[in-house]
């Protein structure tokens, strides 16, 4: 029997488009094929031209349609490539949220026609996807209709990312979110500078990429913190469990969050969660139960929480414990992209008939 066959609209590069990709192959045994915009998001004049390209794609997908002739369209952020799917002229469609609302930045002035867009792209699906409850708020205000929404994470390879003791006396910390300014990777770095003034002792590990690097480092070197603070650059995801398997506390900061996967990697590795108090992070972590919530750029607090999770070992070995069984329950990747495969089977032969 012929393989059915989808054409993701999306970045397909990330992490997050892989794994729900791969998932769909695996536990679908469904064919992939993609497209994306071409253009970089770097600089002012790449961003017209990008615009510029977004404007004329639907020709290109019409096109890309027209060659691949898939049976079905996904799509990654409501805002941009989920219009896109709701203007392909295919069904069935299932587009994701991305984030809290996909509505980013705030004060943009492209918001309007932003929510004009999104509505646009909710009334077209036949599946939206929210990674976790938060993603839900937004939708219900603006009257999705929630039988349509499927509020599953894609989860998160538990063959890979597998428990570890780690028996040390000191922090061994880890951030694995990209080097935005978003991320507040600055405010981690002077919590840390006050550990280091304090004589706490610690290791810091900063895993990925982004345009903060450089003054990133720069900033451990005014710290004085340089030689206990490793930046790894981006590396293959495959070699992420090993890095969270060496430490004990995983930190994210972030100051706007959907569903995040680097939370349940670090969960699955036993890395005690330090995380921006935050809608996305309190869907997950109670303070002080199983984690720590903390206020957003509160430096002074982030250093305290620091040293009061190192000194409450039982509470942070309890959090440990219940985190991982959490994640084994809820966030299995190989169990919840099989749900997800089967919900596209049926809406593909729903549309058949």
């Amino acid at each position: 029997m012929k393989k059915r066959k989808i054409l993701f609209l999306g970045e397909s590069y990330r992490a997050d488009a892989i794994t729900w990709m791969k998932g769909l192959e695996e536990f679908g045994d469904f064919e992939i094929c993609s497209w994306e915009l071409q253009t970089p998001n770097h600089s002012k004049l790449s961003r017209y031209k990008r615009i510029l390209e977004y404007l004329f794609s639907p020709l290109s997908i019409r096109k890309k349609i027209k060659q691949e002739k898939p049976d079905m369209i996904i799509a990654e952020r409501t805002t941009s490539y989920g219009f896109l799917a709701a203007i392909s002229g295919m069904h069935p469609i299932a587009i994701a949220q991305q984030g809290r609302t996909d509505l980013w930045p705030e004060g943009s002035l492209l918001l309007p026609f932003k929510k004009f867009i999104q509505k646009h792209a909710f009334k077209k699906a036949d599946l939206i996807h929210a990674w976790g409850p938060v993603m839900t708020i937004s939708m219900k205000a603006i009257g999705v209709d929630m039988s349509k929404v499927l509020v599953l994470p894609k989860g998160i390879d538990l063959s890979l990312f597998t428990p570890s003791i780690n028996n040390s006396v000191k922090i061994e910390a880890i951030v694995t979110r990209s080097l935005q300014p978003e991320y507040r990777h600055d405010s981690i770095l002077k919590a840390f500078g006050i550990l280091h003034q304090k004589g706490i002792d610690f290791t810091l590990t900063i895993v990925g990429n982004g345009t903060r690097l450089q003054s990133l480092k720069d900033l451990t070197a005014a710290l004085q913190i340089e030689n206990k603070v490793f930046f790894t650059g981006r590396i293959p995801n495959t070699e992420l469990p090993k890095l969270l398997q060496q430490s004990n506390t995983y930190i994210s900061m972030p100051i706007t969050e959907g569903v995040s996967a680097s939370l349940f990697e670090a969960m699955a590795c036993n890395c005690y969660p330090i995380v921006s108090d935050i809608p996305g992070n309190q869907s997950w972590i109670r303070h002080r139960k199983n984690g720590q919530l903390i206020e957003i750029d509160n430096i002074e607090m982030l250093a305290e929480e620091l040293i009061w999770s190192f000194e409450n070992s039982e509470l942070r070995n309890q959090a440990i414990l219940q985190n991982q069984k959490f994640v084994e329950e809820n966030a299995n990747y190989s169990t919840n992209m099989k749900i997800i495969s089967d919900r596209y089977h049926e809406l593909l032969n729903l549309h058949k008939n």
